[in-house]
């Protein structure tokens, strides 16, 4: 996976300490003919499903990163329908050394066009899942799915948003 520019500035000039870095998370759903479906992708770092993720770029909305993303890593366009959560995710560490902590902004977001397929190196799989025939995810992204999917769930924020 490529490192954007700015961030590979201040690397030059921090090393591998802390950096925060927001972003976001698309829960881009749409309807199948055998019910709703969500647009996953295969990191290919871990190989792991995941909603479509990334980080802001400086100056840039949250809900304008899921839009980007999702033409970036999967090819579609989508409109973002709401927030879902506001997470400080834990501090990570690459294998090069590189620290940084996540603030993700989770968002239920809806297929407006495209055919999805893979569109950069950060993902090896993009697929439409139906949500009863869903690959195993990580606990936060089923929390934050079923708030996706629930039409009258509140915005979690902090701890009560966070992975347990």
């Amino acid at each position: 996976m490529s490192i954007p520019e700015y961030i590979a500035g201040l690397r030059e000039k921090i090393g591998t300490d802390l950096i925060w870095m927001p972003g976001a998370s698309a829960y881009i759903l749409r309807d199948g003919a055998e019910g709703p479906q969500v647009l996953l992708v295969r990191r290919s770092d871990n190989g792991r499903w995941t909603p479509v993720t990334g980080i802001c770029d400086p100056g840039e909305e949250p809900d304008t990163t899921a839009q980007r993303e999702a033409l970036e890593e999967a090819m579609v366009e989508i409109t973002v329908e709401r927030l879902l959560a506001v997470t400080a995710l834990r501090p990570i560490a690459y294998d090069n050394g590189d620290r940084c902590q996540y603030l993700d902004h989770a968002f239920r977001c809806r297929w407006v066009s495209g055919e999805a397929r893979v569109g950069d190196e950060e993902s090896s799989d993009v697929r439409w899942f139906g949500v009863d025939d869903l690959p195993p995810l990580l606990p936060r992204f089923e929390k934050q799915l079923a708030m996706a999917l629930a039409d009258d769930a509140p915005v979690l924020f902090g701890a009560a948003a966070r992975e347990r």
